[in-house]
């Protein structure tokens, strides 16, 4: 008789992790990375600038983000089953709708869609699905969770090239349509039919270890599901937004979504003024996906393991390291050791938020509390360049902007040793 919580390398898990690392690897045509491979031809066949294409990216992102938290209360109530059924059908349908802008304002309600959908959505979705199936080794999952993720982000700017120079941007739009379609709904209907869900908004169930209505499994499973019932109450998302542990992993969370957006936005003209051409600082990416993945996976082994302030604090004391490099890259050993500790710092962050939330705040309401975090993420990454790009313009230089931005991470640092070392998210 199966549970619904299993063992990371268990048959029925292992499977369910590499369905939601698929459908997070799947997110890339509505993420930065790979929409930027459109950016050039958009611009050269819609006749606008490459200043109203940023402007239009940014207002569809800030718009896009107000959506998560209703997003959240969606998967909680629904189940991610049915959720990721439903995100990937609209997913496709915004992925055409981009393959017929004409102009800027259809460009922006374009952007507003893939956005919400894939960058937001399937994003959540396939977070979700691993933090409510896994119980003991969640840290352990979500950072296998996010190495591999980030390993298929990376080829969605390869392949979505490709795509575009063999048939043109608006059928890569198409295909990309064509792609989610066929993967990511078969996915949730075949592959994740067993899953429990989160919320009891919509019925009587028990909060954690309940089975989605979707489910077809018998009633010895629906047995076996409740008897790994957590003993951690589920925290509803009205009061964990009062806490001060959400507040700690928002700080950690926001300021890596800020600053680390703001550094790879500017990272060409940041590293090509440090002395290195413009074909070495794009490679650098590549070390970043390496030191992402491999913090990622540490990070998410200790948090099965550790309790406290220290798992956060270190997510921010690598954004600050990051940081202080920056202000003395130079080519050689330095800016390979940037580009980790950058990538570090992101893949730490992620692990570290999506594996103590559920762990602070159990799973009752996880959607909706990780939709409202992510919120905040996705508000933050929008401002992150222009604050960047502002401080450099005013103190004349990358070196000095980034050394006063390193204050930001240290005291979110700091912050997180403002909670107490046991149960911090309900203090």
């Amino acid at each position: 008789m199966r549970t619904k919580r299993q063992n990371v390398f268990s048959g029925d898990g292992a499977r369910t992790l590499a369905f939601a690392i698929l459908a997070s690897g799947l997110t890339g045509p509505g993420q930065t990375i790979g929409v930027s491979v459109f950016i050039d031809p958009l611009i050269d066949d819609l006749g606008i600038t490459r200043s109203e294409v940023s402007g239009a990216y940014l207002v569809g992102t800030l718009i896009a983000s107000l959506f998560l938290p209703s997003v959240g209360r969606f998967i909680d109530r629904h189940g991610v089953r049915r959720a990721q059924v439903i995100i990937g059908i609209v997913f496709a349908l915004v992925l055409v709708n981009m393959s017929f802008v004409t102009g800027l304002v259809s460009l922006a309600i374009g952007f507003i869609g893939i956005r919400l959908l894939g960058q937001g959505s399937l994003s959540l979705v396939s977070t979700v699905t691993v933090s409510l199936r896994f119980d003991t080794d969640r840290g352990t999952a979500l950072g296998i969770f996010s190495t591999f993720s980030a390993g298929l982000l990376a080829l969605a700017p390869i392949l979505l090239g490709v795509t575009i120079s063999l048939w043109g941007w608006r059928n890569a739009w198409l295909v990309a349509a064509a792609t989610i379609l066929a993967t990511v709904v078969p996915l949730a209907w075949f592959g994740l039919r067993s899953m429990p869900r989160g919320s009891t908004a919509a019925n009587s169930e028990p909060q954690l270890g309940s089975v989605s209505r979707d489910d077809p499994a018998s009633s010895d499973d629906e047995a076996s599901a409740k008897s790994v019932v957590s003993t951690m109450p589920s925290v509803p998302r009205s009061t964990a937004v009062r806490t001060r542990g959400f507040w700690i992993l928002v700080a950690i969370s926001g300021s890596t979504s800020m600053l680390g957006t703001a550094l790879n936005f500017h990272q060409i003209d940041l590293l090509t003024t440090a002395g290195l051409g413009t074909t070495a600082a794009a490679a650098l990416f590549l070390p970043q996906v390496i030191g992402s993945s491999l913090a990622g996976f540490f990070f998410g082994v200790l948090a099965d393991r550790m309790e406290g302030p220290w798992l956060p604090a270190a997510a921010a004391g690598l954004l600050a390291v990051s940081l202080l490099l920056a202000a003395v890259v130079a080519p050689g050993v330095v800016v390979f050791v940037y580009a980790i500790v950058l990538g570090a710092a992101g893949g730490a962050s992620r692990t570290v938020t999506s594996a103590l939330l559920p762990k602070w705040f159990g799973t009752g309401e996880i959607g909706s509390i990780q939709g409202t975090l992510t919120t905040t993420n996705v508000g933050l990454s929008a401002i992150g360049p222009v604050t960047l790009a502002v401080l450099e313009s005013g103190t004349g230089s990358y070196a000095t902007a980034v050394v006063i931005l390193a204050v930001i991470p240290l005291s979110a640092a700091l912050f997180a040793f403002s909670a107490p070392r046991s149960q911090p998210a309900h203090s």
